[in-house]
């Protein structure tokens, strides 16, 4: 392939060259053989068999995040199926209204953890310090955001993880690159990293990978617990008629032996070092992290304590109104936004500008992923699945039914797969098909369904996918495939315990 800055000659080659910019080559003859083919295939197969080709395409683009950002060629293969007809302009919008609120909350609520990064840094840097044991610390993280995406939410909950992972990241790398901690510096360019110290940076990377991925896996953990945890959460409970604390005791049969198998997984992946867990953290970093700490608690600036002070009233804020539902999480991260802003003196466009900048691209690929979504509901891409699981009876319905909602939502969004299901079983029930205890019993199977298999991909949970395509993701090198495979031992354990416990507790 010609390097990128020999000169080019000629519009077409010109065209060429710029289509999707730095990809490699051979991944942008991919994307249009894609584009070539689909057409081909709707003339010769048909939509049904066409629409699992677009679905299949789609998740490539994903797993190839680290060679172009999905939203491009996603955005593609989504212009595309709906110029065919494979869905229209009206049923994406009606599917991206529908889940306006996810858009809301990744719009505002990132940008808003964004203002809380100082605070943030110092906390889990102190944490770090003092935690030795990298299995107490792996567990730690594995809890504490299971705990909170039980009561705030896992997207909330992984954008403070990312802020987290990306300050502790930036403060190593600027040592290593001979920069002091006050200088400015660009943390995603390796150049000016000192040899004696890369290998250091690359144990760190694998060390700052397996706390993200123990993080993304409690959110999952925590997000299956309460009425509050995940959006599908709050519409089974509505409509089968479930408080928060009704929604918390019905879900304790499957959520107490799910967290507790979450954890022993976190320990035993730690403990053997199996799927590329076990990385320590090294000696060096543990000592620049030392050096930073003592750095800042040196600062005796007043400013900068009215700064933390704030952010921290801030924080409490925040914890309260999502934990008490007082609004909905995109409106309470504009209001940590303003109130961070307002009083610690960022009033200018260009300062604000900035805590946008890793939140609009995953908010327009999040509207792609639901141009997808309207046309597998368009296409009926499902209903075979739900109609041959709705004909079954008793515990092999229960069974089935989780472990069907579970792989569609692996492959899905399982927001909408939970609302394709649910409104399934309660017009069964409306019909007089099961009786009131099945009703609740199938709720139960799909909440769980769409909740923990689902953690198998990162398209299967919106904090993995976000996590994915974050700027934190190519800086500790975790790309699609490398985070299937350190998911893989939690997709194994908690689903075989979450599905137990649905035949056995259930």
């Amino acid at each position: 392939m010609t390097d990128s800055r020999t000169p080019v000659r000629g519009f077409s080659t010109a065209l060429v060259r710029n289509f999707l910019g730095s990809a490699p080559r051979w991944y942008k003859l991919t994307i249009v053989a894609f584009l070539v083919l689909n057409p081909v295939a709707l003339l010769l197969v048909g939509p049904f068999v066409t629409g699992w080709l677009f679905v299949a395409e789609f998740i490539f683009t994903l797993v190839m995040a680290l060679k172009c950002y999905p939203l491009q060629p996603g955005g593609l293969l989504a212009i595309e199926a709906v110029v065919l007809g494979m869905t229209s302009a009206e049923s994406v919008y009606h599917e991206t209204t529908a889940n306006f609120s996810v858009i809301l909350l990744v719009m505002f609520m990132v940008a808003g953890i964004y203002f809380l990064r100082e605070l943030l840094l110092l906390v889990f840097s102190k944490l770090l310090v003092a935690v030795r044991s990298k299995i107490l610390l792996s567990i730690t993280f594995t809890g504490v955001a299971a705990v909170l995406s039980a009561f705030l939410d896992a997207l909330t909950v992984i954008a403070v993880v990312i802020a987290v992972g990306t300050g502790l990241y930036a403060v190593y790398h600027r040592f290593a690159s001979d920069r002091g901690f006050d200088d400015d510096h660009d943390h995603e360019d390796d150049e000016l990293v000192n040899d004696p110290l890369r290998g250091d940076l690359d144990r760190f990377r694998d060390f700052l990978r397996n706390l993200m991925m123990h993080a993304a896996v409690g959110t999952a953990l925590g997000g299956l617990a309460t009425l509050v945890g995940e959006p599908q959460n709050l519409l089974i409970g509505e409509i089968v008629g479930w408080g928060f604390a009704e929604f918390l005791v019905r879900m304790l049969p499957v959520s107490i032996p799910v967290l507790i198998a979450g954890l022993i997984t976190t320990f035993l992946l730690e403990k053997t070092g199996w799927f590329g867990y076990g990385a320590q953290l090294p000696a060096s970093v543990r000592e620049v992290m030392e050096r930073w700490e003592r750095q800042q608690a040196a600062k005796h600036d007043p400013r900068r304590r009215a700064r933390l002070t704030m952010q921290a009233i801030t924080a409490v804020a925040l914890v309260a109104a999502l934990a008490f539902h007082l609004a909905e999480v995109g409106l309470v991260g504009l209001l940590v936004i303003v109130l961070v802003t307002a009083f610690n003196g960022i009033i200018d466009e260009h300062s604000l500008g900035r805590a946008f900048q890793d939140a609009m691209p995953f908010t327009a690929l999040l509207v792609t992923f639901f141009a997808i979504v309207a046309m597998i509901n368009t296409q009926g891409l499902f209903t075979p699945i739900i109609d041959a699981v709705l004909a079954l009876d008793g515990q092999q319905q229960l069974t089935v039914l989780f472990l069907a909602t579970g792989a569609l939502s692996a492959i899905s969004d399982n927001v909408f797969v939970a609302t394709v299901y649910i409104t399934e079983i309660a017009n069964a029930f409306d019909a007089g098909t099961i009786t009131h205890d099945q009703f609740e019993a199938l709720a139960i199977a799909v909440n769980a369904g769409t909740n923990v298999p689902s953690v198998a991909t990162p398209n299967g949970q919106a904090a993995f996918l976000f996590l994915l395509t974050s700027a934190l993701a190519p800086l500790i090198r975790l790309g699609y495939v490398r985070m299937l495979w350190m998911a893989l031992p939690y997709t194994i354990t908690l689903t075989t315990t979450a599905l137990l416990a649905i035949t056995y507790l259930v």
